[in-house]
């Protein structure tokens, strides 16, 4: 998952939310046949239209709609202060200076260099919103056509988790425990969540006697019940009941119930870097990310089953081959881990 650290571009900062939406209704998209050089903030209202009609459609993801607004938002901020509303007065250079804009991170500080998954993110939203637009007539204009690719880094390996290092997280993550969320953040990693499933959990999710926490999945990952150790169970059972006395409940262990969810997975991964960092795992030259954790479990799983269905059954994955290579299994034969 690339870096969310920006934001922001340089002039603007989206401040509304998008993910509580209902389904579009059909047949009622609509298209523009004589509308005189619509402005960009009355375009992105119809082309979001378009977006969500595809999320529900199942060919679009509704993270990616509210990723899309916000960066939209940013980009009509951006714009006016270069004077301009028009939609077809964005030039190439003008929307080529705005996907190099620098942001700021979640404390604002300033990023005077975006990453290439930050820029990668407002390219694809720029260039999606054109497309709709042409087709609904609103604009011929195309300013990304001839914008270069920004190439991807190439993956880095993993950190290779060892059974040590992750008891060097737990003992971390418990500094201010219940009040602070690091402790909770990593049970639930260690269970067998991704980040947005973290984000989404809340204390109704947890069944305490039968050690285990529910999850509905995220855009990638099935719905199920994981299965919690020792720890898991102390340190998940401390947040709830500190959440609880703050007020009847269900209670969001991790991360806001009123953030979209592209701040829930930034902010669940700033919170782990907190702990990998604090434990000294996490350097110059060594980095350690929630997926590292995701791996050491989908390898302790390996082990002990011997079972890489059985891995992707708790890492709520339905492909075999994604993980194989989390649990860095050599898959070939197209049958489980004898």
């Amino acid at each position: 998952m690339p870096s969310r650290k920006e934001r922001s571009a340089a002039h603007g900062s989206a401040t509304s939310q998008h993910s509580g939406w209902d389904s579009p209704a059909r047949n009622t998209l609509p298209v523009a046949t004589s509308m005189d050089r619509p402005t960009i903030k009355d375009t992105l209202l119809q082309v979001s239209r378009v977006w969500k009609q595809l999320a529900w459609d199942g060919a679009m993801s509704i993270n990616t709609v509210d990723e899309y607004i916000e960066v939209i938002e940013r980009l009509i901020s951006f714009a006016r202060a270069q004077q301009v509303t028009q939609l077809d007065d964005i030039t190439a250079a003008l929307a080529e200076a705005f996907v190099n804009a620098p942001g700021h991170d979640r404390h604002r500080g300033v990023i005077a260099t975006p990453a290439g998954g930050t820029r990668r993110q407002r390219r694809s939203a720029v260039t999606s919103l054109f497309t709709h637009a042409r087709a609904l007539g609103l604009t011929k204009a195309a300013p990304m056509v001839d914008s270069a690719t920004i190439a991807r880094s190439p993956r880095q390996p993993g950190a290779d988790l060892q059974p040590h290092e992750v008891a060097r997280l737990q003992f971390h993550s418990e500094r201010g425990m219940p009040a602070t969320r690091h402790a909770a953040l990593l049970a639930l990693l260690l269970a067998g969540f991704c980040s947005a499933e973290v984000g989404a959990a809340a204390s109704g999710d947890l069944d305490l006697d039968a050690r285990s926490v529910h999850t509905n999945g995220s855009t990638r990952t099935s719905a199920r019940s994981c299965p919690l150790d020792e720890w898991g169970c102390q340190v998940l059972g401390l947040r709830a009941a500190y959440l609880g006395r703050r007020g009847p409940g269900p209670h969001q262990l991790v991360a806001s119930a009123t953030s979209a969810p592209s701040v829930v997975q930034s902010s669940v991964g700033s919170g782990f870097g907190d702990i990998a960092r604090r434990s000294g795992l996490s350097t110059h030259t060594r980095k350690v990310e929630p997926r590292d954790i995701t791996r050491y479990v989908a390898r302790k799983i390996l082990n002990e089953t011997g079972q890489l269905s059985e891995v992707a059954r708790r890492l709520g994955l339905s492909s075999l081959d994604v993980a194989a290579g989390l649990a860095d299994l050599q898959w070939h034969t197209g049958g489980d881990a004898a």
